[in-house]
């Protein structure tokens, strides 16, 4: 039987091309990953709106699949109304399927909790609207964005086509001492190539919006393996 340690339930827009293979590619084994779309082609602040009204529609066939815990797998779409929304929407999705939900902003949020840093440096693929509400969500959660650098794609197809060394590129060119961390935003974006390297060569601690997922995920599913090349969330907690 697949999922015979657990069965983990993901939502992801419907452009997305990367989420779902990079979590493929790094779940422990006994782990089973199981898919819903929703309708998203722009990363823009209607679309992402209007996407996450759909959500409970593709929760309830989530559930149907019996999955244990279902992950909200997108960053923009998970903080795009500030503070607590990516926290109204979980409990407006667990309310209608009875079954546990957690955002990639919780993940996130979590994530720079549980490596104790406050000062951070922020990449992303977004346009600049975007990035400006995920700074004010940041701030907002008690967080000090030193610098937010993004590609300004509004396009997500475009997003899923960025090689893993665009973002190492980006977060080294960025980088300055006062960062206590990395933080490499969007779903959409693959990362898990370059965190190990890049937590190596600059010193400091790498969350990317995939790598948090999964971490806390595999966390609320009471599932605590250790995954070196996921950087140092997935190596001390």
């Amino acid at each position: 039987m697949y999922g015979w340690r657990g069965r983990l339930g993901l939502i992801v827009p419907s452009s997305n091309t990367t989420m779902e293979m990079e979590l493929h590619d790094y779940l422990p084994e006994g782990v089973s990953l199981h898919t819903a779309r929703i309708p998203l082609r722009n990363v823009n602040e209607e679309e992402l709106v209007k996407m996450n009204t759909l959500a409970v529609e593709s929760a309830k066939l989530l559930r149907d699949a019996g999955v244990e815990l279902i992950l909200y797998g997108c960053t923009s779409g998970s903080f795009i109304g500030g503070k607590d929304y990516e926290k109204k929407l979980e409990m407006e999705i667990e309310d209608e399927v009875n079954v546990p939900v957690v955002s990639t902003s919780t993940a996130v949020i979590e994530a720079l909790k549980m490596l104790d840093v406050r000062e951070i440096l922020v990449i992303t693929p977004y346009t600049n609207e975007i990035n400006q509400r995920e700074k004010e969500f940041l701030e907002a959660n008690e967080f000090t964005v030193l610098d937010i650098r993004g590609l300004g794609i509004e396009d997500n197809l475009e997003i899923g086509k960025l090689e893993p060394y665009t973002a190492y590129r980006l977060a080294k060119a960025s980088f300055t001492d006062e960062a206590e961390a990395i933080f490499i935003s969007c779903t959409n974006w693959r990362t898990f190539e370059i965190i190990e390297t890049l937590e190596r060569d600059l010193g400091v601690p790498v969350v990317t919006s995939n790598q948090a997922s999964l971490w806390l995920a595999l966390r609320e599913m009471d599932i605590m393996d250790r995954i070196p090349s996921l950087g140092k969330l997935f190596t001390d907690y």
